[in-house]
């Protein structure tokens, strides 16, 4: 196998008439890492994608592989491989010839490229099934065969557009546990493009979230989860709530005092800001208590108005500080401990160092 490549995406934009897909993007993905794409539909990331693999063409910007500028390099030169959400496998050849596809069009001649396909096929541990074609295998085996035949090509860089999304739940699991599987074993750069925050929880060592065309926060998954940089990433990955108002003080210990709408004042650790100022701030669902708010634990009385058990954990919805959707994620035996029910009023509270500072993407 090749060895992994560092991926520079440089100022990259892409612009189609009068919309800009994607805003002059910047980000290094470091050699041999597994990074990826998240965002919602419409978000800039397959285009971005398609750009690196050289099937956009860039409207400004530029694509460096290593050291090598490939902004206008053809896929074929460009040293990437690109597997398809389709898997676009031709229904008339076998699995071998499929695999060996583009061995052929560089002119590798047929005794090499089926020894080389049929090696690709062992490492996906579809060899047993070489000479069935892809209408006689299940949606992982197409799968497979899809990434050897993306693969045999030795690239520096394996590009994935939504690989699970046509698979059923339990097999996404399994062919999760593959790719990461296969991209330690190749140690190649591995870039994956995802509308599921679990999936790229499970796979990255480089999350990317993109939102209209812009980066919101490229970081490893724990830091995304645990330190959302905007109000965006902390709704978009489920896991903290967003509070907002306008910043009333700020003091030598840095601590923020800010006004919600409803006129509920919060304090929250971070940069001074003006009064005045928008503030936005991100609290762990799994971090907030039924208790009453003290000086060193923030919070408010709202009422509860959708209780969903989970089994391990207790899923509360609660109304309050200007949020119709404010979540509580309980343990079952907090919840069962301290029950409550829809239309009950309580009392929540969150430590300082629980909530974030969130910042803004500028446009």
């Amino acid at each position: 196998m090749s060895k992994a490549a560092e991926i520079d995406i440089v100022s990259v934009s892409k612009v189609y008439g009068a919309t800009t897909a994607v805003h002059a993007i910047s980000l290094k993905i470091p050699p041999g890492s597994y990074c990826c794409f998240l965002g919602p539909s419409g978000c800039g990331k397959t285009s971005t994608l398609r750009m690196i693999a050289g099937h956009e063409s860039i409207s400004s910007g530029d694509v460096r592989l290593g050291n090598v500028v490939v902004t206008d390099f053809p896929p074929a030169k460009r040293g990437t491989a690109m597997m398809f959400q389709s898997y676009a496998l031709f229904p008339h050849l076998d699995l071998i010839d499929n695999v060996a596809f583009s061995l052929k069009m560089k002119g590798v001649d047929k005794d090499a490229r089926r020894a080389k396909a049929l090696d690709m096929l062992k490492l996906m541990q579809m060899e047993p099934y070489a000479t069935r074609r892809p209408a006689q295998l299940s949606g992982g085996q197409q799968q497979r065969v899809a990434l050897a035949r993306a693969l045999i090509t030795d690239p520096e860089a394996l590009l994935l557009d939504e690989p699970l999304s046509a698979l059923d739940p339990f097999l996404k699991i399994r062919m999760r546990a593959e790719l990461k599987r296969l991209q330690k074993d190749l140690g190649i750069t591995f870039v994956h493009v995802t509308h599921s925050q679990e999936e790229a929880m499970a796979l990255a060592d480089l999350i990317v979230i993109m939102n209209d065309g812009r980066i919101e926060q490229a970081a490893s998954p724990r830091e995304v989860f645990e330190r959302p940089a905007t109000a965006f990433v902390a709704r978009f990955m489920g896991d903290h709530n967003v509070l907002s108002g306008r910043a009333v003080a700020s003091d030598l210990n840095g601590i923020v005092a800010f006004e919600t709408s409803g006129g509920q004042v919060f304090r929250v650790s971070g940069k001074p800001h003006q009064p005045g100022e928008p503030v936005d701030i991100g609290i762990r669902t799994d971090r907030v208590r039924l208790a009453a708010a003290t000086d060193d634990a923030p919070g408010f009385n709202g009422v509860v108005s959708n209780i969903e058990y989970r089994g391990a954990s207790v899923k509360l919805t609660v109304i309050g500080a200007g949020s119709d959707d404010f979540t509580v994620i309980l343990s079952d035996a907090d919840y069962f401990a301290q029950p409550v029910t829809v239309g009950d009023a309580v009392a929540l509270s969150w430590a300082l160092e629980d909530a974030v500072l969130l910042g803004r993407v500028t446009a």
